[in-house]
């Protein structure tokens, strides 16, 4: 039997951009998700611009509660979003796919 335990680990392929802090990115992925990631033992920095596949674990099993409840708040705001699952990710392995982002 499969006993993956609910440590939710992904791997996102998508475009590495900076993000508001110096150790701080946002991974738009190509499933139109966004995650903000930071990594302690990959050096992101000099991905961005890039587009890789990352693999890390999700912070926010208590966090996705409450975006589900921004998530409603937001379209009562009439703010219209596609997917998108919004997620922080720790990410502990990338592989770069290609050097630049396709749009």
């Amino acid at each position: 039997a499969d006993s993956k335990g609910k440590s939710d680990t992904r791997t996102v392929t998508g475009c590495l951009s900076q993000g508001d802090g110096a150790k701080e990115f946002n991974l738009t992925a190509n499933d139109g998700s966004s995650w903000e990631v930071r990594s302690s033992n990959v050096s992101l920095a000099e991905h961005v611009g890039h587009t890789i596949t990352a693999t890390g674990v999700v912070s926010n099993a208590k966090a996705h509660n409450m975006k589900e409840d921004t998530k409603d708040m937001a379209e009562d705001a009439g703010v219209k979003k596609d997917n998108h699952e919004h997620g922080h990710l720790k990410i502990t392995d990338v592989q770069m796919v290609s050097e630049s982002c396709s749009k």
